[in-house]
């Protein structure tokens, strides 16, 4: 776990890949918890503390996550993310298929059942718009290293995404990629998000620059 940013407001902080972000039963060690640790040391609070993330990763995805330290902050940044005030970069290797160009925008409809992400037609009754624009930056063997920006934020979005254009993420063998990964990750990264801060109304922006690399 990294600090990348912290004041009376705000927190972010680099998730390795392999640990959850919230408390999931029955195993102990997540993110928040590691986290609202390190803020009662550091900031030497005798009881409890508020700590709520905006927004979540997904176990093997690795990369930055933010959290509020107050309920005004925690009530301003949520609606950041409604009036799409927040934008988010992810870096990832994928496979690299015949449909994935060297740039170009995804369009699908999905659903969320059973612990994952399903394309479905544009006319179902619980689909839910998912787009996002993506770069190729360089190619290694049968891997393409991708920029991503999102535009939605639906569950496994990146994932489902790359997966239904036959360019999974590498590793994420849930999604039909056909190498695993070792250390229950896969090679997506929050890399790089910007939001106007809650109080002052400044924009923050965070990067964590990473060897691209070691995503694989």
């Amino acid at each position: 776990m990294q600090i990348i940013f912290s004041d009376n407001h705000v927190l972010i902080v680099v998730k390795p890949a392999g640990l959850s972000t919230q408390p999931h039963y029955p195993i102990k060690d997540n993110l928040t918890d590691l986290t609202k640790t390190w803020v009662k040391k550091e900031y030497k609070k005798p009881g409890g503390v508020y700590l709520e993330c905006i927004h979540r990763l997904d176990k093997p995805v690795s990369g930055l996550v933010l959290f509020a330290r107050t309920s005004k902050a925690l009530t301003r940044l949520q609606q950041s993310m409604r009036e799409k005030k927040m934008s988010k970069t992810y870096l990832a290797w994928v496979e690299r298929g015949e449909n994935l160009k060297n740039s170009g925008v995804l369009e699908h409809t999905l659903t969320h059942v059973n612990h994952r992400a399903k394309v479905v037609k544009s006319n179902h009754i619980q689909g839910k718009l998912a787009q996002l624009e993506y770069s190729v930056m360089l190619e290694k063997g049968d891997f393409s290293l991708v920029k991503i920006k999102l535009y939605t934020g639906r569950y496994h979005q990146v994932r489902a995404q790359f997966s239904a254009i036959g360019s999974p993420v590498v590793g994420d063998v849930k999604y039909g990629s056909k190498k695993h990964l070792l250390k229950q990750k896969i090679a997506l990264h929050h890399a790089c998000m910007s939001f106007p801060h809650p109080i002052t109304q400044e924009v923050i922006v965070c990067e964590e620059i990473l060897d691209w690399q070691k995503l694989l």
